[in-house]
């Protein structure tokens, strides 16, 4: 799992990550939010609450949560079939956390800004008002007081490339980890 504060920069880690690891399957979140300016289309599942309420109700959700920064919900979807043994999940931390009571074995990789003025720089450059801003920045800050505490590895997106290649070790050697215990 993936995750951090929203303006963090997880999505572009994740895009980056899957030019070092292209195996590794991504799971697609489900939203009720609107897509944002500039956003591609498939970077969730963009639905109705509607939809999304129904889904969640016949247990479609592997984990999903209300943001309280804008009201919308957000989930992963239970993955078609068996449960992969790797599928990456971009997730919020509550999301993570209901992900790890599921499966104590998840493997959670917090992802910091280099400082809280950076973050409060990136969620501005996105677009949104400031009520929205000042809402997403205190749930932000509680989340990265809280994030670490969880985190099975924190790493800091100074550069997207650099936090991607830092992501894509982790995974390698946990990799090679369970290869050489057959697991």
């Amino acid at each position: 799992m993936i995750s951090g504060p929203g303006g963090v920069g997880k999505g572009t880690v994740v895009t980056r990550l899957r030019e070092h690891l292209p195996d590794l399957e991504l799971s697609r979140s489900w939203t009720t939010r609107d897509r944002r300016p500039g956003e591609d289309a498939d970077a969730y599942v963009f639905v109705d609450r509607d939809r999304f309420v129904a889904h969640r109700d016949r247990g479609g959700f592997l984990e999903w949560n209300e943001l309280p920064s804008n009201g919308q919900l957000y989930g992963t979807p239970v993955p078609d079939g068996s449960l992969a043994d790797e599928l990456l999940l971009e997730i919020e931390l509550n999301g993570a956390r209901q992900v790890k009571q599921r499966f104590p074995d998840a493997v959670l990789i917090f992802v910091v800004p280099p400082s809280t003025e950076d973050l409060e720089r990136r969620l501005r450059g996105r677009g949104d008002d400031e009520e929205s801003v000042v809402r997403r920045m205190r749930l932000g800050l509680q989340e990265l007081a809280e994030g670490p505490a969880l985190a099975d590895h924190i790493v800091v997106n100074d550069e997207a490339d650099r936090a991607a290649a830092e992501v894509a070790d982790i995974i390698g050697s946990r990799r090679k980890r369970r290869a050489d215990s057959g697991a």
